[in-house]
């Protein structure tokens, strides 16, 4: 039986790793891509920089294209941004997933070990008692053993007894078919 649990155990275990394998890889995926945006934003904004310093206009301005270029950048990092924050938002679902698996492989291996705990405490009190109960029975047996002893003694005795009696009263009785001369 406990060969069966260590076995159901292993078996939990191993089903456990792989999920979390699976967890961590597409946590890995997520953080990949966050990191893929981070790196896009960080180009984004070295593109800001470029606008802004970009003048084509008359004598060193800037003009309304350059502007609006500048603006359109930075409406693609606030874009970016959003989808930053969306991602981040999907990474830390997985990081609260994890932990709520975690804390429920915690809590449910918690119950198992306080279930085991409870089956070894009854089957020691159980041996407990059977061990009790087993020497009574030795006792008794014992006791059983000697008074058998002493009764086959006292048979023995009165057989011997008997039977001596009886030859005793056979010496005593003079045979009924023989003549005395």
């Amino acid at each position: 039986m406990i060969r069966k649990a260590i076995i159901f155990l292993l078996s939990i275990a191993s089903l456990t790793n792989a999920t979390f394998a699976q967890d961590s890889s597409a946590y890995e995926l997520q953080r990949n891509k966050i990191n893929a945006l981070l790196a896009e934003r960080s180009a984004k904004f070295g593109q800001y920089e470029e606008s802004l310093n970009a003048r084509t206009g008359i004598f060193g301005f800037q003009t309304k294209r350059d502007i609006k270029n500048s603006n359109e950048i930075l409406r693609q990092i606030a874009i970016n941004d959003n989808n930053i924050f969306t991602e981040l938002k999907v990474l830390l679902d997985y990081k609260d997933l994890q932990f709520q698996e975690v804390k429920s492989n915690v809590d449910h291996n918690q119950l198992r070990i306080d279930s085991y705990k409870k089956t070894i405490r009854d089957l020691q009190v159980k041996n407990e008692e059977l061990l009790a109960y087993n020497q009574k029975i030795d006792k008794s047996t014992d006791r059983l053993q000697l008074l058998l002893l002493l009764f086959v003694i006292a048979l023995a005795v009165c057989i011997f007894l008997i039977y001596r009696k009886n030859k005793i009263i056979k010496a005593q009785k003079p045979h009924a078919g023989i003549k005395v001369l």
